[in-house]
């Protein structure tokens, strides 16, 4: 896949990457890591990308932040760091034809970042959200983020992502994604 390829709806998938309530609070701008990620879901059910999430040791790390639970309820949970030793996640792709992936959640330089890795060494395009994606320490962040780019991840944004999955201002989701996109966070 072209690195200069769009990442569009009809071949992208979301996942969200343990945001936690206790990981959230945690992280440098958490509140706002976390309203893109939950405008990004929202953003693809309107649009019909395929999303899903997960949860980091649930038992030790707790919940997923309410907002993001309510919209996604099945989390399945894990103890590895990359989401992609999840059978169920993978399946999901396979099963959908995914080619890309968009990815969202917390730490940026752990979980996302070896997800992100994985999913490119099997052949997914990977796109990351940076105003989506935090660290407890912003440093690892922007780290990681870097890190990800010279790697052959797609840097992006919330706005960016929710205007390149709708495409066009003609189509009936356009008056929708519009409004998510103005929402302030």
């Amino acid at each position: 896949m072209r690195a200069t390829q769009r990442l569009t709806a009809s071949q992208g998938a979301l996942l969200v990457i343990d945001l936690q309530e206790k990981l959230v609070a945690a992280v440098a701008d958490g509140s706002r890591v976390a309203a893109n990620a939950v405008r990004l879901v929202r953003g693809a059910r309107v649009l019909g990308v395929p999303a899903q999430a997960t949860e980091q040791y649930p038992k030790g790390l707790g919940p997923t932040v309410a907002a993001l639970a309510e919209l996604l309820p099945d989390r399945p949970p894990k103890t590895t760091f990359a989401c992609s030793s999840l059978p169920s996640v993978l399946e999901q792709f396979y099963g959908r034809q995914v080619r890309h992936v968009t990815l969202a959640g917390v730490e940026a330089h752990v979980c996302v970042a070896q997800t992100a890795l994985e999913l490119m060494e099997l052949g997914f395009r990977v796109q990351v959200v940076a105003d989506a994606v935090g660290s407890r320490d912003p440093f690892d962040r922007d780290v990681a983020l870097r890190r990800l780019e010279t790697a052959g991840a797609a840097i992006s944004t919330t706005e960016a992502v929710l205007f390149e999955w709708c495409e066009t201002a003609d189509r009936p989701e356009f008056k929708a994604i519009s409004a998510l996109v103005k929402e302030r966070v």
